[in-house]
């Protein structure tokens, strides 16, 4: 008789909203993954959890306590992204691969010290971007591969929402609140791959110069756009927010074409339009499960020790841009 296959034995380091109805399901759904312990400060959330995650196997009161577990062999971490830094650092000197929700921190200094905590401790690190799991970033990259759109000049990108929970994190200074960090590392991230498409290598394109505006409540920005020029002369915009109707899309102009990409961070079944002088194609996008596409990426690198999909190059470069743009709408 031929052994099971092994599953990566996850812990979850908090019971926030993203891991309760997106993160630990896709754990269950993954054929390598395993949801096997929570960690939650309030009994009452634990409570919740085990009704409603019957295959749960351990639950703990504090953070510690489950990093202190020998057989939990990674952690997501989805706590709020002033404490990313602290329980990273925390999760690889137990020996836990770590799985960070995005931003990975609030600083590029926090990101260098995060991925020199992982390297030192020889535990995989990575930043929860899912939406690079999508049979859309496939597309989108299939197309600017195949040289329809010829040279890329222009990227424009944007992620916004309309907040309507007065008490959420997000809008909490202290707890690194506002658009920029929680919806605009998206864009950061999206125009910075195309980039590095454009010029052949992931993590390499930097941005020579940027121009922001921002709009500011309690001190955490509202709204957010930037506009980043790379040295090949392709200029990316950038826009977030969270006061105003949702809007999720991008386009990429080349001198031979235009990619529309509609709901670019999601998930769903669409399309994408492809121009080409007066053609226009639409290219059919599948649904996506990309938090179990990301789980079982992120396992499997463990299991067979290899790097996962998305490099630290790139997000360290992502913390670098951040830390320009908030430095320049001072």
């Amino acid at each position: 008789m031929s052994e099971s296959p092994r599953k990566i034995r996850w812990g979850v380091l908090g019971y926030a909203r993203i891991a309760r109805l997106e993160v630990i399901p896709a754990i269950i759904r993954s054929a390598n993954a395993e949801f096997f312990a929570l960690a939650s400060r309030t009994e009452v959330k634990l409570a919740e959890a085990r009704a409603a995650f019957t295959g749960l196997v351990r639950t703990y009161g504090g953070y510690d306590e489950l990093l202190r577990d020998p057989e939990v062999d990674a952690v997501y971490v989805p706590l709020p992204n002033s404490e990313h830094r602290e329980w990273t650092l925390r999760a690889a000197a137990h020996g836990k691969h770590v799985l960070c929700e995005k931003p990975l921190a609030l600083t590029a200094p926090d990101v260098r010290a995060m991925i020199g905590a992982c390297a030192e401790h020889r535990v995989l690190f990575m930043e929860a971007f899912m939406y690079r799991y999508t049979e859309r970033m496939k597309q989108v990259e299939e197309v600017l591969r195949s040289g329809a759109l010829g040279e890329i000049k222009f990227v424009h990108t944007s992620h916004r929402f309309l907040l309507n929970r007065p008490d959420s994190i997000k809008l909490k200074l202290e707890l690194g609140g506002g658009a920029l960090y929680d919806v605009g590392c998206y864009p950061v991230n999206f125009a910075g791959w195309i980039a590095d498409l454009a010029a052949g290598g992931a993590g390499r394109a930097e941005p020579e110069s940027v121009a922001v505006e921002c709009l500011r409540k309690n001190g955490i920005d509202e709204i957010f756009s930037a506009l980043l020029k790379y040295p090949s002369g392709l200029i990316a915009s950038l826009h977030c927010g969270f006061n105003a109707q949702k809007r999720i899309a991008s386009e990429i102009i080349g001198t031979d074409g235009m990619l529309e990409v509609t709901d670019t961070f999601l998930g769903d079944a669409g399309a994408l339009t492809l121009t080409r002088g007066d053609e226009r194609r639409e290219i059919p996008v599948p649904a996506s499960d990309r938090y179990r596409l990301e789980i079982e990426d992120f396992s499997d690198a463990i299991i067979q020790r290899h790097a996962p999909q998305l490099g630290l190059a790139e997000s360290l470069r992502n913390a670098q841009v951040i830390d320009r743009l908030l430095a320049a709408s001072r």
